[in-house]
């Protein structure tokens, strides 16, 4: 198995890392330019890992509060605006067609030996229809958070 020696493979900064130059040197204090206060802070050395990581933080934290900001004004805009929207199941009528009897408002049940019994449905008490679950009876499509009901699990 062969390595490879990449330049990148370790981390070196001059900043982090400074030798002085002769032995002599390390015990003389550094001298600053007149009129500089603070010391003069050295450029680090990145590597492509370094930056990719970094711009890739940069962009999740970007991304973690322009999401929320966006769904935030979207909501807000649409609370502004008239729905008008007519209900998808029920058409705009506010009441569906009873699933059990189809409409009829009679259930048939085949008892046997060719008797048959005919009798108000159970389901919509015989009329025929029941409210529309979807806008509750009110013919108007609501809106994705309208439409979701917020019950406590307990």
């Amino acid at each position: 198995m062969a390595t490879s020696s990449s330049p990148f493979t370790a981390l070196y900064t001059s900043f982090l890392y400074s030798t002085p130059s002769s032995p002599s040197m390390a015990a003389l204090p550094r001298r600053r330019r007149p009129g500089c206060r603070y010391p003069r802070i050295q450029a680090v050395d990145l590597d492509q890992n370094t930056i990719v990581a970094i711009s890739v933080g940069v962009v999740s934290v970007a991304i973690g509060i322009g999401i929320p900001v966006f769904y935030e004004t979207q909501i807000d805009n649409a609370a502004k605006r008239d729905n008008t929207q007519a209900c998808f199941p029920c058409s705009g009528s506010g009441a569906q067609v009873c699933r059990f009897c189809t409409g009829k408002g009679t259930v048939t049940v085949v008892i046997g030996g060719g008797e048959t019994e005919v009798s108000n449905c159970v389901n919509c008490d015989g009329v025929g229809s029941l409210t529309c679950t979807t806008c509750q009876g009110t013919g108007i499509q609501p809106r994705y958070l309208d439409r979701r009901e917020f019950k406590d699990d307990d």
